[in-house]
């Protein structure tokens, strides 16, 4: 199979050998050319037919974002992944990016000390990304997975008892910030149980993802906190570095987080945290795994299905990569799988179960969120 051809576009000539050195080592990849600023990689992407685009987000004369809403005008196909640095300002503009239409990010190692370790990192970060997003290609063998269901077969799983749902918990990762986009603001601000979410995000991305959300949506929207109460009409992000879990004190539950070992190679991870809803709903979760890449979430939907909990994952055809909910399908562990324009739908369903009206009643706004890029919704009684 021909290695997969990709065009590296940075205005650093130092950052353009040390990407294309870091990825020269495997034989999938073959970097074909490289671009110092937008114009000139518009002008070589019909000349070299890349497979994919790797962008930096700062340039002189073209920078990343004008670079990439042409790319996605001409080629709305191609993968195009954002090259950024790890500030509150490289964090805001990659999430402009993935929200016009960028496949993925990568930070720019800083303060390594060593190009080999500045090499070992761009291959630990990059190249499994890259082999992800361009698997589908025409002619390409698929990353190595076990047999899927087909989304018929997937729901069908033995009949069990409704169960009242008090948790919804959402596992994600590349696709993640623009399917939550999609997702969190058609929830209504009067949902009746409190969300979790894990997306597999640095520090200061979570923050801000959660901001942007936030202003968009009716819900409330924070990166997490230690000790805070889970609440109706409340959505958590697991900040960046940290496992976020939840347990039970008293009456009350609450979010707790931990620096324990990465899980499946991430921090935040999304089996933590679906292993501790398990713990404390029991078969009072739902547990919702959408785009993203990997395996991780598998064995916390283990946990969640074997105390009785519910399972959705997001469809083939509508994620980034399915990595992250196609394990979760080929494992069995699948309630049900649906497009994504379709999950919040069968989310209000499934929560509405063994519910009465009364338990649903309206939770209020909190004053004072600051939104985010995202365009901002109205919302009822603003």
């Amino acid at each position: 199979m021909p290695p997969i051809r990709i065009l590296i576009v940075d205005d650093s000539s130092v950052v353009r050998k040390v990407l294309s050195d870091g990825l020269a080592p495997d034989v999938a990849l073959e970097v074909v050319g490289t671009a110092s600023n937008g114009r000139i990689a518009l002008a070589r992407i019909p000349q070299l037919n890349p497979e994919l685009v790797i962008l930096d987000v700062e340039m002189p004369e073209m920078n990343g974002l004008e670079t990439l809403a042409e790319i996605r005008k001409n080629y709305p196909k191609l993968p195009v992944i954002m090259f950024s640095t790890l500030t509150e300002r490289g964090a805001a503009t990659t999430l402009d990016a993935l929200a016009l239409g960028a496949s993925d990010y990568v930070t720019k190692p800083s303060n390594t000390g060593s190009l080999e370790v500045t090499l070992a990192q761009i291959r630990e970060q990059l190249i499994p990304k890259i082999k992800a997003l361009c698997e589908v290609r025409p002619g390409a063998q698929r990353l190595p997975i076990s047999p899927a269901p087909s989304p018929r077969s997937v729901g069908a799983q033995p009949a069990r008892e409704p169960t009242r749902i008090d948790l919804l918990a959402i596992g994600t990762s590349t696709g993640g910030p623009n399917a939550l986009a999609e997702l969190m603001p058609a929830i209504p601000g009067n949902f009746p149980v409190p969300i979790v979410i894990v997306q597999h995000m640095p520090p200061m991305f979570t923050r801000l993802l959660a901001s942007r959300l936030d202003g968009r949506s009716e819900l409330t929207i924070r990166e997490g906190v230690p000790g805070e109460i889970l609440r109706p009409g409340e959505a958590w992000i697991a900040p960046g570095d940290y496992h976020m879990t939840v347990e039970r004190r008293g009456t009350s539950v609450l979010l707790a987080m931990n620096q324990g070992p990465p899980e499946n190679s991430c921090r935040p991870a999304v089996d933590p945290m679906f292993r501790s809803a398990a713990k404390v709903f029991g078969a009072n979760v739902l547990a919702a795994v959408l785009t993203g890449m990997g395996c991780d979430g598998v064995q916390g939907a283990r946990h969640i299905r074997e105390r009785g909990g519910q399972v959705l994952v997001q469809d083939e055809a509508s994620s980034v990569v399915w990595g992250m909910p196609g394990q979760v399908a080929a494992a069995g562990l699948a309630d049900a799988m649906y497009p994504l324009r379709s999950m919040v739908a069968e989310i209000l369903r499934r929560v509405a179960v063994k519910r009465t009206a009364s338990s649903a009643a309206s939770v209020p706004k909190a004053a004072g969120t600051e939104p985010g890029a995202f365009p901002e919704r109205e919302r009822n009684g603003s």
